[in-house]
């Protein structure tokens, strides 16, 4: 794997965890698209113009948005993303 390949985890391990980029869908037909505000300024301004771009396509979407942009996200919603969506959008405006 290159560095260009690589995905790090800014969790402060000692060594980089090497994970494998999962497959990406051909298409979102049937899907459930998550979008995720990272509570950043305007971010909500994207993920929502998304969100509305996606349900015109007749996609299904959930929203998510964390409480700060400071902290990770709570497990819980961390938790209703696995549960409940496909692929997921996370966003970042400023």
């Amino acid at each position: 794997m290159s560095m260009a390949d690589a995905l790090l985890d800014p969790t402060g391990e000692r060594e980089a965890a090497e994970r494998p980029r999962l497959p990406r869908p051909t298409s979102l037909e049937g899907l459930t698209v998550g979008v995720l505000d990272i509570s950043k300024v305007r971010g909500d301004v994207f993920v929502e113009r998304i969100a509305t771009l996606l349900e015109g396509r007749g996609i299904d979407v959930k929203r998510y948005r964390k409480p700060t942009v400071a902290r990770t996200a709570p497990k819980e919603i961390e938790q209703a993303i696995v549960e409940e969506c496909d692929v997921v959008v996370e966003g970042l405006a400023d």
